[in-house]
């Protein structure tokens, strides 16, 4: 059997050193085969220099997506070529969008993706809700507009969130088809919740005002066609992104952990045996 241990939103920028030294001893402990990593592992001026870390302390391949907090303070495409080159020259280091089709053994494979909040759950237009992202991230920065006109173009936002969830699920789609050729059951880690049904947040499914921010329609909507096409599979999705942690059957074939977190108490999710 293969040890795989879940983290995600560990966002090690809001901790010190000697407390990154505990969770990275924390997670040598449990004797790992190896680490997902679904996320929010810091901000873009600080990721290499967690990755680094994580690589030297986990004896352990460690196969990770990005969270939006991991794209902060730059651009998502900077940010993935950077993270790219790293995980090329790295011996342990393997991020999923790269890889493709990843076989833990004759009948499972892992697959992911980043992923991103598409707008297409809850109510986009009626939210008020303003993200960091649309600040903080070169691409969906709307600060500009703020500070001439007040207000920014919603219409415009949206695109730009539909565009990345549509480039998501284009890719998980493609690479789930491709594992289930010759895998039974694929574990699909990613950042963002597939479906209003595992968006928690504090024990409930978030509302149509932040559920445009932390679920992506389109991501979901892939999932489902592949296993439409590939009914005898089994899908696990492993997500992140809204803190709040809950479980979602959302077929019986389809299953999805949303995984819990507090900033500065990064924790070891679960391990799944394969």
């Amino acid at each position: 059997m293969t040890r795989l241990g879940w983290v995600t939103d560990i966002h090690l920028d809001w901790l010190e050193r000697p407390r990154r030294l505990q969770f990275y001893e924390t997670l040598r402990a449990a004797g790992l085969d190896a680490l997902l990593i679904g996320g929010d592992i810091g901000v873009a001026q600080s990721l290499p220099l967690f990755l680094s870390e994580l690589e030297s302390s986990v004896a352990a391949p460690i196969y990770f997506v990005l969270g939006n907090h991991d794209f902060y303070g730059s651009s998502i495409e900077a940010v993935r070529e950077r993270v790219r080159r790293k995980a090329a020259e790295s011996g342990r280091l393997i991020w999923l969008p790269s890889a493709g089709v990843v076989k833990l053994n004759a009948t499972t494979a892992l697959v992911g993706h980043d992923s991103w909040a598409d707008g297409r759950c809850g109510d986009f237009f009626s939210s008020d809700v303003l993200l960091n992202d649309h600040v903080l991230i070169e691409e969906l920065s709307v600060t500009g507009e703020l500070r001439r006109f007040g207000s920014y173009d919603k219409a415009k936002l949206l695109a730009k969130l539909h565009s990345l969830g549509d480039e998501a699920a284009h890719y998980i789609r493609r690479v789930l088809l491709e594992a289930l050729e010759t895998c039974t059951r694929a574990m699909v880690l990613t950042h963002v919740p597939p479906f209003r049904e595992c968006c928690w947040y504090q024990g409930r499914i978030s509302g149509d005002d932040y559920l445009p921010h932390f679920a992506c329609r389109a991501f979901g909507d892939a999932l489902l066609e592949v296993l439409d096409q590939r009914p005898e599979a089994s899908l696990t999705v492993l997500c992140g992104h809204t803190h709040g942690a809950g479980f979602a059957q959302i077929r019986p074939n389809l299953a999805v952990w949303t995984g819990g977190a507090e900033y500065g108490q990064p924790a070891l999710q679960r391990i799944f045996e394969v």
